[in-house]
């Protein structure tokens, strides 16, 4: 495998070859396979194996280029129709839809993907197909107590946890996407009066990622906090440290009375223009096989889109819920409106 890693000024080409040659087979008949060009802003270290094992199983080289989603999907549009992007991987449903937007991405019809995946998960023109889910929960501090009546996102803003709440900026995409789902199910009145009543239960200002929220409420620094479920399970499945963290920390997950906890994916879509589009499609069938699926669940703490896959030890410490099935593509579609909302209601 080739692998580019996308800076700001230039590419760097690295040496990391990890094709995968049966014994007597030559380097001409391995490349006869083709190859698939693969733009990923995921940065795991567990892709890799992904990646290799895909060409073990097909002869197919990966090359690879790695930077953040809004710097690949600029990329490939000043790159047009001569850029060598067959397949564009991101996080969030936020991404997608501007990689949708933007018009870089073409749909693909396999009655494989349409077979594993379920419909929430696929964009319904097949623009893109999501591989790994993970959920939005609450946790808090055990010594503190259960927040009673704390069942459900509405409930955040509730005055009864008036100074209880850390949560990421408004900026980060996990809190935009959530708000945007918000806005799917109960309006944009309703998005922003939420919104407006968080901030008025704000422990502080809003910083840092989801591992200091945790952080912060293991060391009773505020009550409660919102986190992407990988990174709590990240503590759940670590080491005596970050276990004795997790050990302090309650979860729930929200509206299991009702519509289900808000899921966010990863995702990924064929390029307008991929040179390799049956190679890239191939990739993201494998991509839902249980074994690529068992990559995700097993090395990054997420939960397998495809159902009836089971998620690793240290994700199912979390506890079983109910998944919002709200289509991700709707999520993406009113992020516009989502940070208008968050830049009303004074969330920094």
């Amino acid at each position: 495998m080739k692998k580019l890693i996308l800076g700001s000024a230039s590419l760097v080409l690295g040496a990391l070859a990890v094709t995968a040659c049966a014994d007597g087979e030559d380097e001409a008949s391995v490349a006869g396979n083709g190859e698939v060009n693969i733009y990923s802003s995921r940065h795991y270290d567990t892709d890799l194996a992904l990646y290799e094992d895909f060409t073990e199983q097909t002869g197919i080289t990966v090359n690879r280029i790695e930077a953040d989603a809004d710097a690949l999907i600029e990329r490939i549009e000043s790159e047009g129709e001569f850029s060598p992007a067959d397949l564009l991987i991101t996080v969030d449903a936020g991404r997608l839809w501007r990689a949708e937007e933007a018009g870089i991405l073409s749909a693909v019809q396999s009655d494989v993907l349409t077979e594993r995946l379920p419909d929430h998960l696929r964009h319904p023109d097949g623009l893109w197909f999501g591989l790994s889910t993970r959920a939005r929960v609450i946790i808090y501090n055990k010594d503190a107590g259960e927040p009673e009546g704390l069942e459900t996102y509405a409930d955040l803003a509730d005055p009864a946890y008036r100074g209880d709440i850390c949560i990421r900026s408004s900026s980060n995409i996990y809190n935009i996407s959530l708000l945007s789902a918000l806005i799917a199910h109960d309006g944009v009145e309703s998005a922003e009066e939420w919104a407006s009543g968080v901030v008025a239960n704000f422990a502080r200002d809003p910083q840092g990622n989801d591992t200091a929220q945790i952080e912060s409420v293991a060391a009773g620094e505020c009550r409660i906090a919102v986190v992407n479920s990988y990174y709590l399970a990240r503590f759940a499945g670590g080491d005596e440290e970050q276990r004795a963290i997790f050990d302090k920390l309650g979860v729930i997950f929200p509206d299991q009375d009702g519509r289900g906890t808000h899921i966010n994916l990863s995702g990924a879509g064929v390029t307008m223009n991929a040179p390799n589009r049956e190679n890239a499609i191939a990739f993201l069938e494998y991509l839902t096989s249980e074994s690529a699926q068992r990559y995700f669940a097993d090395g990054n703490n997420e939960y397998p889109a495809v159902a009836g896959l089971e998620a690793n030890s240290a994700v199912e410490q979390l506890g079983e819920f109910k998944a919002d099935t709200l289509n991700a593509a709707e999520i993406g579609r009113n992020q516009a409106q989502a940070v208008q909302v968050f830049d009303r209601a004074g969330w920094n």
